[in-house]
């Protein structure tokens, strides 16, 4: 396969190495930007210029991010580069709005009326039915998350390389694979995250009105009590707080997984199938590479944003 790592200067010029020696590259549905890790061969970057970062795999770009490191070291003979970035979503974790109540708001408002950031688009969804709370200190992609539950009942994510989506692709791609093809297959579940019990404060202040708890979570003989304050992104419904609270909490509960030889161009949101998998939507992916070759991760979750 093809692989090659592109750099782009603060002036725009293009400096691109297709001499990778290794790399890792991952993507969720439940993280706000991909992240790349690689080491590379490299001629004339210097590190203080250097703006941007692209993966290309046979001509597909996974990831175009930002900038979180780069060392350029002379060895052998030859200038190394260890690169390490995030997408461009990443700065939707990074900007806050300011706090109140916004009445009537879109995710195209959301995402085009604040902060213009480079090569991060979205989809085009003009619903305004539903309000946000903006909390002191909270980011645009929190406020995503709150909007998007609030309009679909789902988890935002990230479609191509800087897209923010919060509906499923219509147009998916499916894939399938068969035990012959697969390097590896398995599953794993993850508690880390669960709550047994959540409790919420009513608009008094007072507990004891909004309770609620996770049968699931006491089966896994798990106890883990949590108190907040009114959720003031659910005033016309407090006690769905509380159901939000638990979903979000039970992200990636459960995975089950496959890995192969390549990679064949799958995105978050397209369909695979294997093994006991049949036709499920694609939640997370890893891609990693070395002189040895490329392989690649495909998950699904089964949690309660996906079943």
């Amino acid at each position: 396969m093809n692989v090659s790592i592109s750099l782009k200067t603060m002036n725009g010029s293009v400096i691109s190495s297709d001499k990778v020696l290794a790399f890792g590259f991952a993507k969720d549905v439940y993280k706000a930007y991909s992240t790349l890790n690689a080491a590379f061969v490299i001629s004339g970057a210097d590190p203080a210029q250097i703006a941007e970062a692209s993966l290309i795999i046979d001509g597909y770009t996974l990831h175009h991010g930002l900038i979180d490191s780069l060392t350029v070291t002379r060895s052998g003979g030859c200038d190394i580069a260890a690169l390490s970035s995030r997408g461009f979503t990443s700065l939707l974790c990074q900007n806050q709005l300011e706090p109140g109540v916004k009445y009537g708001i879109s995710l195209n408002e959301l995402m085009d009326d604040f902060y213009p950031l480079p090569y991060v688009t979205h989809e085009n969804n003009t619903d305004t039915s539903s309000y946000i709370y903006v909390e002191k200190n909270t980011t645009m992609w929190e406020n995503i998350v709150n909007l998007t539950y609030k309009l679909t009942g789902g988890y935002p994510y990230i479609r191509g390389t800087n897209c923010v989506r919060i509906t499923q692709f219509p147009a998916p791609q499916s894939f399938s694979y068969s035990v012959d093809q697969l390097l590896t297959s398995g599953s794993a579940v993850t508690g880390k995250r669960l709550v047994s019990d959540f409790h919420m404060a009513d608009l008094a202040g007072d507990y004891g009105n909004y309770d609620y708890e996770d049968a699931d979570v006491i089966a896994a003989k798990i106890v883990r009590h949590k108190y907040f304050d009114l959720d003031m992104q659910f005033l016309r419904d407090p006690a769905q707080a509380l159901v939000y609270h638990d979903k979000e909490a039970f992200r990636g509960r459960s995975r089950l997984f496959c890995s192969y030889s390549g990679y064949n161009g799958e995105d978050l949101s397209d369909i695979v199938s294997f093994g006991s998998v049949s036709a499920e939507r694609i939640a997370a992916i890893n891609v990693s590479g070395s002189s040895s070759g490329v392989i690649t991760e495909l998950s699904v979750y089964h949690d309660k944003f996906y079943h």
